[in-house]
């Protein structure tokens, strides 16, 4: 017994630490249960919220907004962002940063990089030798790069979730364009690392706002498929997208809601923001017209003027929007001068024609991929804000050819509800009912791969050879698998872009190096030294398109396999036993194991027949690989090597799911395959004396990054400290403005209150001088050296003079109250007179108060009105500039005291049964009435003692109906020997819970 109750310790202790992992897990998770999204503009952001109690709302910014500029203002010691940044742009052009995504991921010889640069002359851009990219140039001192200053947006956009929700939050989903490729999203997601975000989802803006379509609409998706159309025109781009809707069964769910993308089309650049330059460059011709003789200067070298004429060109094109003309007007355009300009429709109509001809590319585009007509599409949809110009709609409503266009949807919020509605569903901390999205590849994925075949005996030339892994519309995320099984020794293969043909010469050069990355492979040849006596089935890459569209290389492994001999007759019984329960659990070597995962390997093998072909997907065995995770059923490995019996597709999906104890190690693994379950019958494994063993050998991965190399780790750790830094500066500065503003605003409120009636009079004419002394005193002193004081200085000086003025501000409190507090007193009073008057004019056969009890009331009610008297005389007495001696709180501690005692006996006159009458027969004697004296009864009830003046005010129930107990701190003392009466003593307690409830 002793040894069993020391085995079960351990686990006792293990029981107990699982539980305090578990309720620290839950403790964490009620602090930080909200999760959000950023819906990331050109022009603003929306940013979104869910927590407990608030689904999906749009989060209100500083002035109560529900979008927020995505402007960025950097001085040397401060920022603004939002609308005070862009308020900002017109006084500090240069140092207000804005539409910077658009060199997100780009290096300098980018056209977009050019063209930016063109379109704000003002902000100067230095060049990253490193990384090929540029930065911007503040200052001498102050130079940051794109991914830095999107850092500093998202940390403001969290910052302004975290105060809508009143809880910290780290989780969020950002949207993305659609056209955004592999180094800007990886662009964007180490801005969301530097802003301390966890990023569950990198998500496609027109994903988002199809998304949010169909979950306001799940009840009118049924199995017939519906294919919308969303055009979507925002300030710097237009993306068409081509969705469809069905419902679809799932293995988890039944019947669920899906959205399928199924073709898209995009124009980086067109969009509201060159309109608005169209129209800037428009009005700075006006301009210079109106001064042509006056020999000044041309308005466009003019940083400021040029700012001032873009935000009227936004005015303007919103107006136009609604009216066929508008006046232009901005005061003090340059050198003090006055512009005003009448603007028409059709001006800025043929301002745009070549813009408004290119609205219909994006619609052809999609439909071009996702291979359907404009018959197939029942409804085309609006979204953006630039869809609002009426000649997009024209002429977009003659390219689709419908009837009308739909406005049925928020088309300045819907991506954002989308993304935070996924937000919810990817957190552990909600549950939505499900909606399946299957999101599309838009730019094709290849690895592409030089080896050398013998065409001729002796004759040697090499070959090359193009993969697919991710075609163009194929749905993601996607786990993929490629084997090559020529090689013997290390190699290297490249991974590209595929065939990117359908975008314009003018898109392929802002789309940057179509070369990703070139892997080179190490240990292959020791691999094959270290198996002599094993079958090689091939090099294996595993390839991951996550839920962000972003690629990875997880793992290279080297394969092989061999036939052992099955002896299945010298399996021990525990080894029998243990296969037997791992296989009940789910483990991998069962055949329902393989029926129940979700999907099968994808891989794509080098064909010994492929002869000369060039072409991608051609004699390719295609596989899915399992993304659910399957336990590992083999029996205990054998010291050297280590067994294991997991097939291969499910060894590859027990390595994608974080087994790390046996997955990322990079020793051998021994697998058996499906032939050695141990729950088969003994007369079957005779008929197979042979079983396959593979053995896995993870391969060394050296990754040559082309496109856009990442910043490497310690700048990154830079780049975090460096915003931090500026965050908390920011923090302390808003403290230290806080502290200064309470401090003024003290002053002046104290200063006028000095000269008001009520402050007159509780103090004399030599304390007001002295306050007012102090109080100019501190108001020189915040106006001279308060612009160099620091927070605590500031606080210390509030203090300061708080303390100066507390006995004033008391004496006037005092009085404010005490009219209030007094009438309140005098109507207890005579309340309690007349209840205690009414209470002794009950007869005596009724009586339900003791002689003691309303003795009690009575002293407490003389008490009271002589306290009262005695310290309103004293107080007249004191001049009205001392310290009173009639104090607010004693006038409460009294009528606490007082309402205490009459609750007493009110409760105890509710609760109590009437006695009956005495019925006096056969001449016995009457029961003995209730107010009977101590000789003639054998029980008396002591009150509780009445508190003293200077004792704290005890809470009551306000209402009597409330009662639960019987009133006062102190139980009711019995006293009397053992002939009291039962009856009596319940009378006394009062039996109150059976009677309030039949009450209620």
């Amino acid at each position: 017994m002793a040894v069993k109750v020391r085995r079960q310790r351990p686990r006792r202790r293990v029981c107990w630490a699982l539980v305090a992992v578990l309720l620290a897990d839950l403790l964490a998770l009620s602090d930080t249960l909200a999760v959000m999204s950023v819906d990331l503009g050109s022009e603003s952001m929306k940013v979104a919220i869910v927590k407990p109690g608030v689904p999906m709302e749009i989060v209100l910014n500083k002035e109560s907004r529900r979008k927020t500029p995505v402007i960025v203002t950097l001085k040397e010691n401060e920022r603004f962002f939002g609308d005070s940044a862009a308020s900002m742009a017109i006084k500090n052009p240069k140092a207000t940063l804005r539409y910077f995504q658009h060199l997100l991921g780009k290096q300098a010889d980018n056209p977009h990089v050019a063209l930016y640069q063109a379109r704000f002359p003002e902000h100067e851009l230095t060049f990253d030798p490193q990384r090929q990219t540029v930065h911007f140039q503040i200052s001498s001192q102050l130079q940051f790069s794109p991914e830095e200053v999107l850092g500093m947006v998202l940390n403001y956009s969290r910052s302004l979730a975290e105060d809508f929700a009143e809880q910290p939050i780290k989780d969020a989903v950002i949207t993305v364009p659609v056209f955004f490729n592999q180094a800007e999203r990886r662009a964007v997601l180490q801005a969301a690392r530097m802003a301390g975000l966890k990023v569950l989802q990198l998500i496609n803006d027109n994903t988002a706002t199809a998304l949010s379509y169909g979950v306001f609409r799940r009840k009118d998706i049924n199995t017939t498929a519906q294919n919308i159309m969303f055009y979507d025109m925002g300030s710097g781009s237009t993306v068409c997208t081509i969705v469809t809707y069905q419902m679809v069964k799932t293995k988890e769910a039944g019947m669920q809601p899906q959205l399928q993308i199924r073709g898209v089309g995009f124009d980086r650049t067109l969009g509201g923001l060159e309109m608005e330059l169209r129209l800037r460059e428009h009005l700075a011709g006006l301009f210079n017209e109106q001064r042509k003789g006056q020999r000044a200067k041309d308005v466009r070298e003019n940083p400021r003027a040029m700012a001032k004429l873009l935000r009227e060109a936004n005015r303007l094109k919103t107006v136009l929007s609604a009216n066929a003309d508008h006046m232009a007007q901005i005061e003090g355009l340059m050198d003090d001068v006055d512009f005003k300009a009448k603007v028409t429709r059709v001006e800025f109509e043929e301002l745009c024609a070549d813009l408004f001809e290119r609205v219909p590319g994006p619609v052809q585009q999609a439909l071009q991929s996702a291979e359907m007509s404009l018959d197939e599409v029942e409804q085309v949809i609006l979204v953006g804000g630039a869809t609002r110009v009426p000649k997009v709609q024209e002429v977009l409503l003659k390219a689709v050819g419908k009837e009308e266009l739909g406005k049925n949807i928020n088309a300045d919020e819907a991506a954002a509800m989308g993304a935070v509605y996924q937000a919810a569903a990817l957190s552990k901390a909600f549950k939505v009912k499900p909606f399946v999205v299957r999101d599309a590849v838009v730019y094709p994925i290849l690895v592409e791969f030089t080896r050398e075949v013998e065409e001729e005996p002796g004759i040697h030339s090499l070959k090359h050879n193009k993969r697919v892994l991710f075609s163009r519309m194929g749905p993601y995320p996607q786990r993929k698998v490629i084997t090559f099984n020529r090689y013997s020794h290390d190699f290297s293969f490249h991974i590209n872009y595929g065939d990117l043909g359908f975008l314009g010469p003018e898109d392929l050069r802002v789309f940057g190096s179509q070369n990703l990355t070139t892997v080179k492979l190490k240990g292959v040849g020791d691999s094959f030294k270290k198996y002599p006596d094993y079958e090689s089935k091939g090099i294996k890459a595993h390839f991951n398109l996550d839920e962000s569209g972003v690629l990875s290389l997880d793992r290279v492994e080297s394969v092989f396999e061999t036939l052992v001999e099955d002896s299945p007759e010298e399996e021990s019984t525990l080894t029998k036993l243990g296969n037997t329960i791992s296989s009940l659990f789910g483990g991998g070597t069962t055949p329902d194991a393989k029926e129940n995962g979700t999907d099968t390997v994808q891989e794509e093998e080098e064909s010994p027949a492929e002869g000369s072909k060039d072409e991608p997907g051609e004699q390719v065995e295609l596989k899915e690989e399992a993304e659910a995770p399957v336990e590992d059923g083999s029996q205990p490995p054998p010291p050297e090597p280590k067994g294991d019996a997991t097939p291969e597709g499910e060894k590859a999906t027990e390595k994608e799911n974080g087994d790390k104890s046996e997955a990322q190690k990079p020793s051998e693994k021994a697998e058996a395959g499906p032939e050695g379950v141990a729950s088969a019958p003994e007369g079957e494994k005779k008929q197979k004396p042979a079983k396959k063993r593979r053995m896995v050998e993870e391969i060394g991965v050296e990754l040559v990054v082309l496109d856009l190399p990442d910043l490497p780790e310690d700048k990154l750790a830079q780049s975090v400290q460096k915003l931090q830094d500026l965050t908390l500066r920011d923090l302390e500065k808003q403290e230290r403005e806080k502290a200064a503003n309470s401090l003024e605003a003290f002053i002046f409120e104290t200063q006028d209150k000095l000269y008001q009636p009520e402050y007159q009079e509780v103090s004399t004419e030599e304390q007001r001088e002295e306050i007012s002394g102090k109080l100019s005193a501190a108001s020189t002193w915040l106006e001279d050296e308060g612009v160099g004081a620091t927070t605590v200085m500031l606080k210390e000086k509030l203090a300061e003079l708080r303390k100066l003025c507390q006995g004033l501000f008391f004496r006037v409190e005092e009085r404010k109250k005490w009219p209030e507090r007094l009438s309140a007193l005098d109507n207890l009073l005579n309340h309690s007179s007349m209840f205690l008057k009414g209470a002794r004019l009950i007869p005596e056969m009724d009586q339900i108060f003791t002689e003691v009890e309303m003795t009690t009331l009575e002293k407490v009610i003389n008490e009271t009105w002589a306290w009262k008297n005695a310290t309103l005389a004293e107080q007249a007495k004191l001049p009205a500039t001392e310290k009173p001696v009639l104090l607010s709180k004693d006038i409460e501690a009294k009528m606490m005291a007082l309402d205490r005692e009459v609750q007493y006996l009110l409760n105890k006159a509710k609760f109590t049964k009437p006695r009956p009458r005495p019925k006096d027969k056969n001449g016995t004697r009457a029961e003995p009435p209730l107010n009977a004296s101590g000789s003639d009864q054998g029980e008396k009830v002591i009150p509780p003692a009445g508190q003293t003046e200077d004792a704290e005010p005890i809470s009551e129930p306000e209402k009597v109906e409330t009662a639960g107990s019987e009133p006062g701190d102190t139980e009711p003392l019995e006293l009397g020997g053992p002939g009291a009466e039962p009856e009596q003593k319940e009378q006394s307690t009062g039996q109150k819970r059976p009677l309030k409830n039949d009450e209620l």
